[in-house]
Formats: C-alpha cells, sequence, structure tokens
C-alpha cells in the first residue's frame, strides 16, 4: 500500500505545480498590455498597462542604405534599461556587451569586431530622478585633490574608471585612459607630464606658461593685431549659473 499512496501523493504534487505555473504564468501575462513569444515559448516585449517596456526584450534594426542591421537583447525595468545588453549583428557576431542602470551605461561596456575586442569603457550613471547631483572634479594640478561640484541632473553617464583600447587581431593594449566622474585622472598626460606626487609650485607655474604658449599661429595673429586696442566685451557663452 505504500508505493500507491507514494504514488498518488507524488501525482497529486505535480498536479499542484502545473496548476501554479498556469496561474503565474497567466498573472505575468494579464500585466502586459501587448507580448510576445519567442520560439522557446518565453515572453517578451511586453508593454505594460502604462505603456512602460518591462522584463526582456529582443530589438531588431533592419539594414538601412550603407547602415547594416543589429539585433539587440537585454531586460527593461519601467521603461529604462536595465543590466546586461547585448547587441549582434544579423549573422550573429557580437558587436558590444554594455551594463544599463537607470537607462544609463554604468559598470563595464566591451565593443567587438569581427577580430575581437576592440576597446573596454568604464561608466558611472547619475540617477535621472535626482534633479542635482555632486560629482568631484580632479585638481589640473595636484594629484589626489578633488573639488565637490553640483551640478543639474540632466540624466547622462560619467566616464569613469579605466578605458582600454586594444588591437583586435593580436589582443595588444594599444592605449589606456583613467578617468574619475567624467575628467581624466591626469589632465597633464596631454602635455607629456606623469607624476605620482603633487607638483611644486615651481613646475606648476612652467605648466600653465607652457599651456598658455600652446597657442595657434591665427590666434597670435590676431592678438599682435590687435595689441593696444581697446578691450570690448565679448560673451564667453557662459550661463551664469
Amino acid at each position: 500500500m505504500k508505493p500507491q499512496n507514494t504514488s498518488i501523493r507524488n501525482i497529486s504534487q505535480l498536479v499542484l505545480i502545473l496548476f501554479t505555473g498556469m496561474v503565474f504564468g497567466a498573472d505575468v501575462n494579464a500585466q502586459c498590455k501587448t507580448s510576445k513569444l519567442s520560439d522557446q515559448g518565453e515572453n517578451l516585449n511586453c508593454i505594460d498597462m502604462k505603456n512602460r517596456k518591462q522584463g526582456k526584450w529582443v530589438e531588431r534594426t533592419q539594414p538601412l542604405r550603407s547602415n547594416p542591421g543589429f539585433e539587440e537583447e537585454g531586460e527593461y525595468l519601467n521603461d529604462r534599461r536595465e543590466g546586461l545588453w547585448k547587441k549582434f549583428n544579423l549573422q550573429g557576431d557580437v558587436l558590444s556587451m554594455e551594463n544599463y542602470k537607470w537607462g544609463l551605461l554604468n559598470g563595464i561596456s566591451q565593443y567587438f569586431t569581427i577580430d575581437g575586442m576592440e576597446r573596454q569603457e568604464s561608466w558611472k550613471a547619475l540617477d535621472p530622478d535626482k534633479e542635482y547631483d555632486t560629482i568631484d572634479v580632479p585638481d589640473l594640478y595636484q594629484d589626489g585633490v578633488y573639488k565637490s561640484v553640483i551640478v543639474k541632473n540632466e540624466g547622462y553617464s560619467l566616464k569613469h574608471g579605466k578605458w582600454t583600447f586594444y588591437d583586435p587581431r593580436t589582443g595588444f593594449i594599444l592605449k589606456t585612459e583613467s578617468y574619475i566622474r567624467d575628467s581624466s585622472e591626469n589632465p597633464l598626460a596631454l602635455f607629456g607630464v606623469r607624476r605620482k606626487q603633487p607638483l611644486s609650485d615651481t613646475a606648476v607655474a612652467s605648466l600653465k606658461k607652457r599651456a598658455l604658449a600652446a597657442k595657434t599661429d591665427e590666434i597670435k595673429a590676431w592678438e599682435k593685431k590687435n595689441a593696444g586696442k581697446k578691450k570690448v566685451a565679448v560673451r564667453d557663452g557662459s550661463t551664469g549659473y
């Protein structure tokens, strides 16, 4: 009798699991105003009752003129991309792998050619639901010194971390760049300066002189032509904020 009771119990559990799955699946579909099923029966491209994209999506862009088509897959949360998104060409080769938060690039993003990885980027997203945010801007002439600046948040991502550029065919690193919240970690690298210790006052003055000297011939000619003339007010494009 025990084997028979065990069999009946197993059948009852199976029926309960199937019923629960059907109810859960119906509830998921009920949350979508529109959606579609994949070839594997997976629910995709859900538009909820508030017309927001939710859950797993596959988006296809057809070729147009000289632009090749591509396909992207990942997840949406309340109409914003969230987590890992992959991009493929129409032959199935990976073109990029990007991470998102609040619909913005956040974390590591990798980009590929047919030969291999071309570059790896690092991003930090600012919460678009905040009207203002604070970012740290590195001092131009002193390592390890930062100034906190309050900026109007227009919903964007900051370059933050190490960027690496590769030769796709060999995998060799061509160059690297480092950023801290959208600013170069060493802004003076443009002048060939590589340092780990703060610069002396003399060195700072020298670098400022070199920066001022980096003028085009056109600027120098204009300054020479207008030397001694009365200065006039010129708008510099700033908004005053």
